[in-house]
C-alpha cells in the first residue's frame, strides 16, 4: 500500500498528473462543476469532509505555488482565509471575484474536488508549482530569482 495519507485513487491520480501552472479546485458542496471538467466527489454529508480536511491532505502531496480564493472571503469567511494561509504558508496568495471562480476558473481547472462543506465562498484554487530544490539541484544550474527563497 502507499504511504501518504490520501487513499482516494482518483485524487492521487489527479495530483500525480498535475503540471506546472495547472489548477486544482477544492470546492464546497454547492459548487457548479462543469460537465467537461474531471470531478472528484468526496462529499458524504454536510461538512463531511470539510474544505480544511481535504486541503490539509492535499498539501502533504501537492506543491501549490499560488493559492486563490474569492475576493469576498476576507469579509464574509475570514476563518476559512486564515486556515488556507496556515495550510499553504509557503504559497503566494491572490483573490478572484467569486463569480469568476464559478465560471472561468471552473472551466480552466484540470480537476475539481467536491467536498461536503457548507462553507460560504468555500472554493479554493491551487496552482501547481515545482519542487524547486529538486529541479535546481544539479551542479552548474543557476536558480532564478523567483525560486531562490525555496532552494
Amino acid at each position: 500500500m502507499k504511504r501518504s495519507a490520501i487513499l482516494n485513487q482518483d485524487l492521487n491520480e489527479v495530483i500525480a498528473g498535475m503540471g506546472h501552472g495547472d489548477w486544482l479546485l477544492v470546492v464546497d458542496a454547492g459548487f457548479p462543476i462543469p460537465n467537461h471538467v474531471r470531478r472528484i466527489d468526496l462529499a458524504l454529508q454536510k461538512d463531511d469532509p470539510d474544505v480544511e480536511t481535504v486541503l490539509r491532505l492535499i498539501a502533504g502531496d501537492f506543491i501549490a505555488e499560488k493559492v486563490y480564493y474569492a475576493s469576498e472571503v476576507p469579509t464574509y469567511n475570514k476563518p476559512l482565509m486564515e486556515k488556507v494561509h496556515a495550510i499553504f504558508d509557503c504559497s503566494v496568495f491572490d483573490t478572484l471575484p467569486h463569480k469568476q471562480i464559478l465560471t472561468e476558473a471552473a472551466n480552466k481547472a484540470k480537476a475539481i474536488v467536491r467536498t461536503g462543506a457548507f462553507d460560504p465562498y468555500g472554493n479554493i484554487i491551487l496552482q501547481s508549482g515545482v519542487d524547486a530544490p529538486q529541479w535546481f539541484s544539479k551542479p552548474g544550474l543557476v536558480v532564478p530569482n523567483e525560486y531562490k527563497d525555496k532552494v
